[in-house]
């Protein structure tokens, strides 16, 4: 078993996050991040970045951060007893870019490292990450490309790990309080050790350079689709989904919390402008219906 490093997994993080603003705002072709760096009182720190009102991306955020205490909040022990009064460090990127083009999908990432240790134990650490897509108006070929690349950046790792973490993605991003997947998935893992610490930061930096390499074609291919205020009235209503799931089942926002980050970094996830329908149903026929009878429903996209 190698031994974790943490330096190298920062420098790699810091570097993803560069690399994949620096391709959104060529994509975008108007606006540009404002970075905000912050402190965490408890010990840390992070490099928040957003993204508004540009020519493509209405709202987006690409986020690094690097906490670490002597306490873990309840979210982490609640599964792993045995960590309560550890040394934790946690570091990690996290993002979501909302496009304004209701025809163009949100795309959200997340990659990070998480190791704790006790005095005369040995550390106990994990990555975890993945990236997931959520159309409001669905495309075969954009989903086929998305789990395409999502496929080609496990196959070196094994032949099975592309079907279990993406079952694994279709399982988390799921809103149980309205039986539907958030969108049409991608790839989710956590506790991942079991390779050792260099394959399995070797499989997160495949993982983490095959985002952009998923998304920014579909945003370019999207990003000029003519809408209508119909499109952009669904597109809002949806984004509801995404607020909910955000709000009421993610870990990684629940942990943020608890660890007291950056508030205003960790709510960068939610859209700009959102609606609520009451009992709302897309007509039958419609491509509104078409998102709930054909992409929200299971799909293996590739074999």
């Amino acid at each position: 078993m190698s031994e974790p490093r943490i330096e190298p997994v920062k420098d790699y993080l810091l570097a993803l996050q560069d690399n994949i603003c620096q391709a959104l705002e060529a994509e975008d072709g108007t606006a540009t991040f404002k970075e905000e760096n912050w402190q965490r009182a408890q010990g840390g720190g992070g490099r928040t970045r957003v993204i508004e009102q540009g020519a493509v991306i209405e709202k987006g955020g690409v986020n690094f951060s690097h906490v670490y205490g002597g306490q873990l909040p309840q979210s982490a022990t609640a599964s792993r007893p045995e960590l309560a009064g550890c040394h934790f460090q946690a570091l990690g990127v996290s993002l979501v870019i909302h496009p304004e083009n209701p025809y163009a999908p949100t795309s959200h990432a997340n990659f990070r490292f998480f190791i704790a240790d006790k005095e005369g134990q040995d550390p106990v650490w994990w990555f975890g990450g993945g990236f997931d897509l959520t159309p409001y108006y669905g495309f075969a070929e954009d989903c086929r490309h998305w789990h395409e690349t999502a496929k080609a950046a496990c196959d070196p790792f094994g032949e099975e790990i592309y079907q279990t973490y993406a079952k694994w993605c279709d399982d988390y991003f799921y809103l149980k309080h309205r039986q539907e997947p958030r969108g049409v998935g991608g790839l989710f893992f956590d506790d991942l050790n079991k390779w050792g610490f260099d394959r399995c930061f070797a499989f997160v930096r495949s993982v983490g350079d095959a985002y952009i390499q998923a998304y920014r074609p579909i945003l370019a291919q999207r990003k000029q689709t003519p809408y209508s205020d119909r499109e952009r009235k669904f597109q809002c209503y949806r984004r509801g989904r995404y607020v909910e799931f955000n709000l009421v089942w993610d870990r990684g926002t629940l942990f943020g919390l608890q660890t007291g980050g950056r508030t205003e970094s960790i709510l960068m996830s939610l859209p700009p402008v959102v609606h609520w329908d009451y009992n709302w149903q897309p007509e039958p026929g419609t491509p509104e219906a078409e998102l709930y009878d054909e992409y929200l429903q299971p799909n293996r996209w590739i074999l």
